[in-house]
C-alpha cells in the first residue's frame, strides 16, 4: 500500500529533530505527528496515531478531515485584488484577445504543478 493511500491522501513529512529523533507528521495537519528512532519507525507510529485520531473524530460524531488531494473542487476561485492590478490584468487579457478568467487561469497554471 502506498503511503498516500495508507494515510488517506495526506502528505507525510519526516525529519530528524535536534535530539536525533525522527518526526513524522502530515503536512496538511501538522498537529498529527509521531516520533521514532528511524524514519520507518516514525511513519509506523504516525499510522497508529492517525488511526487514533480517526477513532476520536468518529467517537465525537465529527467528520474525519479530508486531504486536499481527495477533495472535490468546483473550479471556481474568487480572490480580491488591488484595483490597479485588476485593471492591468484586464488590459493584458484584452490585448491577448482572451477573457480575464482565461488569462488568469493560464498564469496560475504556468506557476503551479498540477497533479
Amino acid at each position: 500500500m502506498a503511503e498516500h493511500d495508507r494515510f488517506d491522501g495526506f502528505t507525510v513529512n519526516v525529519f530528524q529533530d535536534e535530539d536525533g529523533e525522527y518526526v513524522a507528521h502530515f503536512v496538511e495537519l501538522p498537529s498529527v505527528s509521531a516520533f521514532g528512532g528511524s524514519p520507518e519507525e516514525a511513519i509506523s507510529e504516525l499510522a497508529t496515531a492517525w488511526e487514533g485520531v480517526k477513532e476520536s473524530y468518529e467517537k465525537h460524531g465529527e467528520s474525519i478531515p479530508v486531504a486536499p488531494a481527495r477533495k472535490e473542487y468546483s473550479g471556481q476561485f474568487n480572490v480580491r485584488i488591488d484595483k490597479r492590478l485588476h485593471r492591468a490584468l484586464a488590459m493584458e487579457a484584452a490585448k491577448a484577445g482572451i477573457s480575464l478568467n482565461a488569462m488568469v487561469s493560464q498564469k496560475l497554471a504556468q506557476t503551479t504543478v498540477i497533479r
